[in-house]
Parts: structure tokens; C-alpha cells; sequence
């Protein structure tokens, strides 16, 4: 569609509307983000209930727990008394049990129990009121299991359990991302003012993607009644926000600087900034939309709550760089360029390390392009002997009192901490057939040979009718001990003994198994989600670009990208690589989220760049430029930007990685990794490379799509003023 601007499409449109009216336009962006926060405040933000969320067999047993009317428990605790030089523990624990039971808020504290090894003994007790605070509140007696520590020294003894381990991550957590947010706008900005050189626009870019992140966290309290967040959601927007809406507004802001500096008027130079970057925001804004959508196949509460809050981020900062960016570059003219620093403002940002790189490499595409992709190969390789895990106790300040005292409390309890539960439904739980059901499962994980664990621990709903049977499974969370326990659990034992009761349902859940149903379940929908995300990424740039090859060029060279970064991961997190300097102990395999995650969010991410860079080429070749000129031209023009929205992207990625969990740690440098790699091996060198090696082959275009709509990537033409009726001219003296 034309308009008498000679502008085409939606991007180039919506921009020319806002310009044209650009004082609405602004005010009702700040009318938006306002509507938002005011909608947040005003609508409160349903949690993901993780009891109701899980998967397979263990998914089934939660939610008969849920249901069943259990009451309220509260925050459970745990000492651990453990001997060090053969100490008698009799006097500690007695000291253990007067200490807490003096602290007020401490209830139930029960008898000591001894280990099988007969090295340890341990007290548990609670924490009253309500156990989703109770972090608040476990202070004192932490203090005075702490006091008891001290008076005997001889002794090991250490506390920890639900309380304290919400205490610490809730402290450990604010410590981390209070540092973020000290940190991430600063970087950002620095790294802005560097590139642009300029006051104003380094600032634009950094203040509409905070109003981005801030508009669609607002949103997210509306979609929360569709999808239940989970507590890493706002994170994760936090960190795709803040990257995709630089990006994007750099990305405009820079075509908008370059076309002036070429001598085109405002109007002109905004005009071209529309037609063309602006459009590539908007494919590449669809095409990460549609890899977060492929996560919506998982059925998983925490993909689901990723897919919709990264979605409704990178949306609003594409509609925040298709809307008001383009009326604040009205209003402001070459204003944009307003308090230039001495030494950093640049008329000429095309780089020229880049430049002498693409002379190397389209002189020698051939080869380039075999040597990046062995470079990229070698990276990836690690990833061919990829393990995935359930996020532990242990991701989190590895090194800290109650992470340890947790794991010792494991190695000498471990119905304590990690048990199996099986979940017993019937009309009745109090029959004397179930008591000898019981009995038969007491006998039977005695004679396991160790793979079941005493004490066995029963618990009955007020109805009766659910009883949850909690048992010790030998090995450590999922490991492979632990793993064959929990089979001979589900397939021989429970099926034999509470199986046998008539009428009744027993089902297996617990950490083990929980992590086991989940792996099962993302097995199952990766094929969905790969076919979802190459499928309609494929389309996007299909019907952009009218090519084939261009669509198999761009889902190939995402993919190479995506399998450097694990590999990246693997070679960091699972072999234990630079763990003193990220500060985490290797689990020896990835947390098992990541992989699919990742998956989506760079394949999304890495569309900004192919799409950016594909259509400053096609620019040149729709100009009749041979396909190595266009190349030289696009690659070479768009060197600067790129290399800015890289590292801007690099920087805020690696932030992440300082934050205590080793989630977040993997995700901050698989993110920072593949676009490092991403804009460098693969933009830089295999692209131009393999394009040049195809030559007009990458316009192909089989004769049965030629229905497809032309999309234009040249720059519009200036329009033609009317001309003035001829009239004699008058000599000026």
C-alpha cells in the first residue's frame, strides 16, 4: 500500500502517522506505559500455583494432595548434631531442644532421632504462623541454634530447612539483583554513549526500553489470569526488555543519523529510517514473537509464564520503536545529536576493523566460510554430551551455612530432606487393610538392599481418604542411585502393596520424581516446539525476503548459533569450567529448562541481526548491485551498529551471570555467548561468505510462490514536487 509519502507497509506508515501527529503520538505512549502501572497496582498478579503444575504420574499425585484438604503446614526446620572428634551429642541436643523451645514463634520441636551410622542426631521443629513468611521470622532461631554451635565446638551443629532456605534466597536474591539494576542501566548507557557519541541519543534508546520493560511487566498482571506467573518471569522480561528495546530503537536511531549525514533532509532521512529499519524491527519483532510462542507447546506453568511475559515485552518495545521513537526523531531533528562528546561523536560509524575483515572474507569466501564453520563446530562440540538437571539447593550461594548443613542433613537423612511420597486415594484410609498395606511396604524397604530408606512417615487428610506415605530414596536428588530407587518404587514395590488395595489409587511423587515426569514431558514436546519455531521463522522470512534460500540461509546460520551456545554452556556449567570466577560448583549437568528456553529466546534474538543485516544487502541488490557489492555495502554499512547492539546486548546478558543462581548464571552467559558469537564468526564472516558462494542464487524464488507480495527494501524514492508554472526569471544584480 502507497500513501502520498510514497511509504509502504505497516512500519513505514505508523511511523509517518506518528510524525505527522507527534505530540498524541508521544503523549499517548506516556498515557500507555501510566495505563499500565496504574492497571498492576489496580489488578493483582496471580502465582503460578506449583503444586497444581507438575507432569506424568508425580503432576497427578500433587494435585490429589492439593485437593484433598490437608491442613496448612508450617515452615519446617531441621538441626543437624553431628560428631567431629567423638563428642557426646546427648548434651548438645538437649541444649538444641531448651534454646528453641524458649524462642517464641518456635513450635513442635520433637524428640532427637538418631542415624542408622549412629554419627548423627537430628531435632526438627516449626515455625507458627504462615509458612510462605516464615523466612521473616526464622532469625531468632537461627541465632540460638547458632549460640549452642558455639558452646561446643567439638560438635557440628547446623540448622536449616524451609524457613531458612527462603531466607536465603530471598537474601541472596535481593543482594543480586539490587547489583543488577545499580549496574545494567549504567553499562548500557555507557556503552551508548560510546557508540553514539552524544548526549540525547544514548538516552532515548535506554529510557524507551525501561518504559517497554515497565509497560509489559504492568500488562502482566492482566495476562497472569491466562498464564499463572512464576517468580523468574519478571527476570527474564527484565533481561530480554532491556536488550531487544535498545537494540531496536539503535537500530532506527542510527539509519535516521546516517541518512542525515548523507545529505538528506529530516523528513527524507526519517522516511528512509521507516522504510527500512523500521520494517526490519517489525519482522524480527514477529519473529522472536513466534520462537516465544513455540513454548507454549511445552504445557509447562514456567514456559508458558516465558512465552507470555517475553512476548509481551519485545511487543511493546516494538511498538514504542514503530510509534513515539519516530515522533520523538521529529520533534527533535538533528537536536537528536544534541551534546556531542568531545572524542566519542563520529560522523562516519562505519567500522573499519569490520571493513578490512569483509575484504578478507569476500576475497576468500570459499574458505571463510569453512573456517567459520569449523570455529563454530568446535565450539558447539561439548554440547554433543549434554546432561540436564533439576534446579537444587546447592544452585544457590553453594557455599553458604544452610546449603550445607542442608546436604549433610540429606547424606545422614534422607527421608528428611528429599523423600519419595506415595500417594494413597481411596474411600477409606483407615481400614485395617491399609495398615496392612503398610506394613507390607514397611517390610518390603527394609529388605531394598538400602535403596529405600526408614523412617517411613504416614500423613492423613482430615477426610480420611488420602494418606501420603513419605520414604528415603538412596542416592542424591537424580542421580542415577536415586533414579533406579524410584523405579523399583513405582514398578515393583508400591504396585504390590498399597496396588493391591481394591478400590484405591497410589501414586509416586517427590523432587526425584517430579524431575524425572518433567524431563519425560519436555522430551515429548521438542519436536513441537522445534517444528513450531523453524516452521513459521522459515515463513516470516520467507515471505520477507521472497526467497527460499534466504529463509534456509537464515534458519541454518540461527541454528549453528544456538548449538555454539551449547556447547558454550556445557564447557562452562556441566564440565565445571571458571567456576571461581562465576562462583558457582558444577552440578555435572545443565539445569534442564535451559536448553529449550535458550533455544527459543536466541533463535528469536538472533533474527534481529539476519533480518537487519539481509535487508541492507537486499537493499543494494534491488538497486542492481552484484550480489559481492551489495554485500560489501550492507555488511560494511551496517559494521557500526551492529557491533553496538552486540555488545549492548553482551553486557546486559553478562549481568546475569552475577546474579546467585546458577540458572541465572547459565542464562547470562549462553545468552552473552551466542550473540558475541552471533555477531561476529556468524554476521561478520559465514553470512557474507556463504551469500557471496550463492550469488543471484539467494533471490530464488520457485515459480509456484511468485504470488507473493513484493516487499520493498530499497528506500523510497523522494517524491516529486509539482512543478511551477514556467515564468521569465528575473536577473538578481
Amino acid at each position: 500500500m502507497e500513501n502520498r509519502e510514497n511509504v509502504k507497509g505497516i512500519a513505514a506508515r505508523t511511523a509517518m502517522w506518528s510524525a505527522r501527529h507527534r505530540v498524541l503520538a508521544i503523549l499517548g505512549w506516556i498515557a500507555f506505559v501510566a495505563a499500565t502501572v496504574v492497571l498492576s497496582s489496580q489488578v493483582a498478579t496471580i502465582e503460578a500455583n506449583y503444586a497444581l503444575a507438575g507432569h506424568g504420574e508425580s503432576g497427578r499425585a500433587d494435585r490429589i494432595v492439593e485437593e484433598a484438604g490437608f491442613p496448612v503446614s508450617p515452615a519446617g526446620e531441621m538441626v543437624l548434631i553431628q560428631n567431629r572428634d567423638g563428642s557426646d551429642r546427648v548434651t548438645a541436643a538437649e541444649e538444641v531442644t531448651l534454646a528453641l523451645s524458649s524462642v517464641p514463634g518456635v513450635g513442635d520441636v520433637q524428640k532427637p532421632i538418631e542415624s542408622p551410622d549412629g554419627r548423627s542426631t537430628l531435632i526438627t521443629f516449626d515455625i507458627a504462623g504462615d509458612p510462605e513468611t516464615a523466612g521473616e521470622r526464622v532469625g531468632p532461631a537461627l541465632e540460638a541454634v547458632a549460640g549452642v554451635q558455639a558452646a561446643h565446638p567439638d560438635l557440628y551443629i547446623a540448622e536449616a530447612g524451609d524457613a531458612s532456605g527462603d531466607k536465603l534466597i530471598g537474601d541472596e536474591l535481593e543482594s543480586g539483583l539490587t547489583r543488577l539494576s545499580l549496574l545494567s542501566i549504567p553499562v548500557t548507557l555507557g556503552i551508548l554513549l560510546i557508540a553514539f557519541g552524544a548526549v540525547v541519543a544514548a538516552l532515548l534508546p535506554v529510557a524507551l526500553a525501561i518504559m517497554s520493560v515497565v509497560a509489559a511487566i504492568g500488562l502482566m498482571a492482566l495476562a497472569s489470569r491466562f498464564a499463572p506467573v512464576v517468580d523468574e518471569t519478571t527476570h527474564v522480561m527484565l533481561l530480554i526488555g532491556l536488550a531487544v528495546g535498545v537494540d531496536y530503537c539503535l537500530f532506527y536511531i542510527r539509519r535516521e543519523r546516517d541518512e542525515r549525514r548523507k545529505g538528506a533532509d529530516p523528513h527524507r532521512a526519517l522516511v528512509i529510517a521507516a522504510q527500512t529499519s523500521g520494517r526490519s524491527i517489525w519482522v524480527s519483532g514477529l519473529t522472536v514473537i513466534v520462537a516465544m510462542a513455540g513454548m507454549f507447546f511445552t504445557q509447562d506453568v514456567t514456559f508458558v509464564s516465558f512465552a507470555t511475559g517475553t512476548i509481551l515485552v519485545v511487543a511493546t518495545a516494538v511498538l514504542g520503536s514503530l510509534t513515539v521513537l519516530p515522533a520523538l526523531l521529529s520533534a527533535l531533528g538533528d537536536r537528536v545529536d544534541a551534546i556531542k562528546i568531545p572524542g566519542l561523536y563520529r560522523r562516519n560509524s562505519q567500522g573499519r576493523f569490520w571493513n578490512g575483515l569483509l575484504k578478507v572474507v569476500l576475497a576468500k569466501p570459499l574458505i571463510s566460510a569453512l573456517v567459520a564453520v569449523a570455529a563454530l563446530a568446535a565450539i558447539a562440540s561439548p554440547a554433543l554430551d549434554m546432561k540436564t538437571k533439576g534446579q537444587r539447593i546447592q544452585d544457590v550461594a553453594h557455599d553458604s551455612p544452610v546449603v550445607v548443613a542442608f546436604l549433610a542433613i540429606g547424606d545422614a537423612f534422607p527421608s528428611k530432606t528429599t523423600p519419595a511420597r506415595i500417594v494413597v486415594s481411596a474411600d477409606s484410609v483407615r481400614t485395617p487393610e491399609f495398615e496392612a498395606a503398610l506394613q507390607d511396604f514397611r517390610d518390603v524397604a527394609r529388605d531394598s538392599g538400602g535403596k529405600l530408606v526408614e523412617p517411613i512417615d504416614v500423613d492423613v487428610n482430615p477426610a480420611g481418604d488420602v494418606a501420603v506415605v513419605a520414604v528415603g530414596l538412596t542416592g542424591k536428588e537424580e542421580d542415577p542411585a536415586s533414579i533406579a530407587a524410584l523405579e523399583l518404587l513405582r514398578t515393583d514395590v508400591v504396585p504390590g502393596t498399597f496396588g493391591q488395595l481394591a478400590g484405591a489409587t497410589a501414586l509416586v511423587t517427590g523432587s526425584t520424581a517430579s524431575s524425572v515426569d518433567y524431563n519425560e514431558r519436555l522430551e515429548e514436546s521438542l519436536p513441537w516446539v522445534f517444528a513450531f519455531v523453524l516452521g513459521l521463522a522459515f515463513i516470516l522470512l520467507l515471505v520477507s525476503f521472497r526467497s527460499v534460500v534466504v529463509a534456509i540461509t537464515g534458519v541454518v546460520l540461527n541454528l549453528l548459533s544456538v548449538a555454539a551456545a551449547y556447547g558454550m554452556l556445557v564447557f562452562v556449567f556441566q564440565d565445571g569450567h571458571f567456576e571461581k570466577q562465576l562462583d558457582f560448583v558444577s552440578g555435572g549437568a545443565i539445569t534442564n529448562w535451559m536448553p529449550l528456553f535458550l533455544f527459543v529466546i536466541l533463535f528469536g534474538l538472533s533474527m534481529d541481526y539476519h533480518v537487519f543485516v539481509v535487508s541492507r544487502i537486499r537493499e543494494g541488490a534491488d538497486r542492481g548491485l552484484p550480489i559481492r557489492d551489495a554485500v560489501r555495502e550492507g555488511i560494511g554499512q551496517t559494521a557500526g551498529v551492529i557491533t553496538s547492539a552486540a555488545v549492548v546486548m553482551v553486557a546486559v546478558f553478562a549481568l546475569f551471570a552475577t546474579l546467585p543462581l546458577v540458572a541465572t548464571k547459565e542464562l547470562g552467559v549462553g545468552l552473552a555467548a551466542a550473540v558475541l558469537l552471533d555477531a561476529t564468526i556468524i554476521r561478520a564472516v559465514l553470512l557474507p561468505a556463504v551469500m557471496t558462494l550463492l550469488g543471484r542464487a539467494n533471490w530464488w524464488l520457485p515459480r509456484g510462490l511468485r504470488w507473493l507480495p513484493e516487499v520493498a527494501h530499497e528506500p523510497p524514492a523522494p517524491a516529486v514536487p509539482e512543478q511551477p508554472s514556467p515564468r521569465e526569471l528575473t536577473p538578481v544584480a
